[in-house]
């Protein structure tokens, strides 16, 4: 419960900047899965709709704990976020033409790109290792031209990839004969 409500609390800009926090309690600190199968369940959730926080502290609740664990991470990690909300979007109102207001507010945003390029630079390591250095750059090069410059939604780009690798191939079908 104190995990979820750690992440819930300091997931400061959305969804994408609690990732490296649930990583870190649910990988690093209680070692409830693995790298890999953490790097699973984001690509997961990102393909299907709703909140990105909402949905990986549900699953890694129900992983850990059943259904109980579910709701008790749903609780932890969403309650105390939407009262805090609520009370500092009221002060935000109140003191929002303050300029050291305005300065804080903004310099959240630094942080948050730091939190996110460091969880990125993880992922690039890992696909390194286990792809090849080679194969994870195209598909990292691959993957931004698409998702940038194309406007492919990144959960059509995983779809795809998973299709890739259940579908039979005539090489694999060769190196099984």
């Amino acid at each position: 419960m104190l995990a979820f409500f750690r992440v819930g609390m300091l997931g400061f800009g959305g969804g994408p900047s609690a990732i490296p926090l649930f990583q870190e309690e649910a990988v690093k600190k209680y070692k409830w899965m693995t790298d890999e199968e953490f790097a699973d369940t984001l690509a997961l959730a990102n393909t299907m709709p709703g909140p990105i926080a909402t949905k990986m502290a549900g699953y890694i609740g129900y992983r850990v704990g059943g259904i109980i664990g579910c709701l008790n991470a749903l609780i932890s990690s969403v309650m105390p976020t939407a009262l805090l909300m609520i009370f500092l979007l009221q002060l935000l109102q109140v003191y929002k033409d303050i300029p050291w207001v305005q300065h804080m507010s903004a310099s959240v945003v630094p942080v948050v790109a730091v939190m996110l390029a460091t969880m990125t630079w993880d992922f690039m390591k890992k696909s390194g290792d286990t792809l090849g250095w080679k194969k994870a750059v195209i598909l990292i090069l691959a993957s931004f031209l698409l998702t940038e410059w194309f406007n492919i939604h990144p959960g059509i780009l995983i779809f795809v990839l998973i299709l890739f690798v259940f579908l039979p191939s005539k090489k694999k079908e060769a190196a099984k004969g």
